[in-house]
């Protein structure tokens, strides 16, 4: 017996349950499909939760050992791994049965199972027990992504790894090497740096998070030189063999040349995510996929078959959860006869080490590169008294406004708390606001933001502590 809705969606994870959500809201009849047992996909069970918070029970071991002493805190400590991922496990518990508890509120229904779309009004799921058929007016694919692997080098689940398993190392390793000097690599690196591992991160390009402002990056790059990791770049992992209980990697200069061997207890591949597609039916449907297995959509999400839609990791742009959010959201919308609509160049972007890297809008480079004449304001926490009383002194906030207008066009903030902060220009870039604006905005004191203002003073070059 098939059951009939407005509205199926394809994919729990922070797009597909967002989206769900958002449709019942707005009184379409909703089912949300997901194979797995847990709702949340990739973020909330093997991905932003988790690893956020290891990085910040990480932090917390960290700053025990070498922070605190300066605080006038003395104290022994000692690592208890398992009670550290356990607590990681109960975090991305909680917040799973949140997002079933909002399911359950909003009147969503859950299919346990696997999708496949037989037509632009029917889903066929397999699970347990035998095939069933849902009729709907819409479908909505929010797949997700999974991790990217490299050739030659093929993941074993122990000594050769991606990002999920790297979550549930049941030992420090020894020595840790990343392929990948992203998002995923430095944070999941940082975790294991923290707590004993010797961290060298192979990057093929010239330096850390390439694609976000270079003079931020290098910042970056300084903070966690001084923390221990250690960084080789303009390189390639040719391949990697398990020998002796090590693995035993083929690097090579990204221009050519000899190769040599590095050998680590664990081999962590973080060089980023693909599209989930696999198993959906869409060759049939007549639906291609582009030349990295995304799937195109019009300005409304929809793909080249009407009724049917696409958001998050399956689709063109940043793969980040508040995109698919986002997205979720404004699609739900536009069904409903609303004026969804998602503002892509104010989707920040962050690196959650410490210090955090976050970023909204242009970089400078990409600045240059669209002709976008700029004027920069830059401003130091080390000149920042909430930051100096914290004890931290790396990083710095730097704001780009437009010549002509100063509207405010890009922000980068490395430093404390970066993922907070950057949320002001965010709120700026969506109305539009200038420099100007934020600077002549009171700030309360003494509070990280103020360097938010400093900044932006900065870019009239009028910054007052500095």
């Amino acid at each position: 017996m098939s059951e009939s809705y407005d509205l199926i969606v394809i994919g729990a994870g922070p797009g597909g349950y967002v989206a769900a959500i958002r449709a019942a809201q707005l009184g379409l009849r909703t089912a949300c499909i997901e194979k797995y047992e847990s709702l949340g996909g990739t973020c909330l069970n093997v991905g932003c939760i988790p690893s956020k918070a290891l990085l910040d029970s990480s932090e917390h071991f960290d700053n025990a050992r070498h922070a605190f002493a300066a605080h006038g805190i003395k104290a022994e400590v000692s690592l208890d791994l398992p009670t550290m991922l356990a607590r990681k496990d109960g975090v991305v518990k909680e917040l799973t049965r949140g997002v079933a508890g909002l399911f359950k509120k909003n009147k969503i229904d859950r299919v346990q199972g696997t999708a496949r779309i037989v037509s632009a009004t029917e889903v066929e799921v397999t699970g347990e027990g035998a095939p069933q058929r849902l009729v709907t007016k819409r479908i909505l694919i929010a797949t997700g992504s999974k991790p990217a692997g490299l050739p030659g080098i093929p993941f074993d689940g122990q000594r050769i790894i991606h990002s999920t398993e790297a979550l549930t190392l049941p030992t420090v390793p020894g020595r840790l090497l990343v392929i990948g000097a992203g998002a995923i690599g430095l944070e999941l690196g940082s975790v294991w740096r923290r707590l004993g591992a010797e961290v060298t991160v192979l990057e093929y390009m010239d330096r850390i998070v390439p694609l976000m402002d270079a003079g931020c990056g290098k910042l970056l790059q300084r903070a966690l030189e001084k923390q221990g990791m250690k960084f080789r770049f303009g390189v390639a992992a040719k391949s990697a063999r398990v020998e002796g209980g090590q693995v035993h990697v083929q690097v090579a200069p990204a221009a050519g040349g000899e190769t040599a061997t590095e050998v680590a207890d664990v081999l962590l591949v973080a060089v980023g995510r693909r599209p989930y597609t696999q198993g959906l039916g869409l060759e049939a449907l007549g639906i291609a996929l582009d030349a990295k297995g995304r799937i195109p959509v019009d300005a409304h999400w929809q793909t080249s078959v009407a009724g049917i839609h696409a958001i998050g990791d399956v689709i063109a742009g940043p793969m980040l959860a508040h995109k698919a959010e986002e997205e979720g959201v404004a699609v739900a919308e536009h069904m409903a006869g609303l004026p969804g609509h998602v503002a892509y160049e104010c989707i920040p972007n962050v690196v959650y080490t410490w210090p955090e890297f976050a970023s909204v809008g242009l970089t400078e480079e990409e600045a240059k590169a669209q002709g976008c004449a700029v004027n920069v304001g830059t401003f130091p926490f080390l000149a920042n008294g909430r930051a100096k009383a914290m004890g931290e002194k790396d990083g710095q906030v730097k704001i780009l406004a437009d010549a002509q207008t100063d509207r405010i066009v890009g922000g980068h903030i490395i430093g404390p708390r970066a993922s907070d902060l950057i949320a002001e220009l965010v709120v700026a870039m969506e109305f539009g606001a200038s420099a100007e604006d934020v600077a002549r905005s009171v700030h309360a004191h003494p509070t990280l933001p103020e360097a938010v203002k400093e900044a932006a003073m900065a870019v009239a070059r009028r910054a007052i502590h500095m």
